[in-house]
């Protein structure tokens, strides 16, 4: 699992980007976003489904406790950021962690 390169990046801002190997690979848009997304809560998720391997939302809702709609528009945001796949099996959603170590660059 590699390490996430976060960016902080406001809406509309078009100043020039840093990128290459070092640069940003998730940008979020303020820092109470990438605060939110990147909680405590979140990253323990995180950790969780790439400890566990859930097969599905039900087995992972089970592990964490929490309510399948619930984990299901968490980790569709997340998804959104390109922090978790979600793969699609015949009826099933099998979340995968893609990262749980970040590196933030803050400007």
């Amino acid at each position: 699992m590699k390490r996430c390169v976060v960016g902080i990046r406001r809406p509309g801002a078009q100043d020039e980007l840093p990128g290459g190997k070092d640069g940003p690979t998730v940008w979020f848009p303020s820092m109470a976003t990438m605060a939110a997304v990147l909680s405590e809560d979140n990253q323990a998720l995180l950790r969780l489904i790439r400890d566990k391997w859930p097969k599905s939302l039900t087995e992972l809702a089970e592990l964490t406790g929490r309510q399948v709609p619930n984990l299901s528009r968490t980790l569709r945001m997340m998804e959104g950021y390109g922090l978790v796949a979600l793969k699609k099996n015949v009826r099933e959603i099998e979340p995968v962690a893609l990262a749980t170590n970040f590196k933030i660059l803050i400007d």
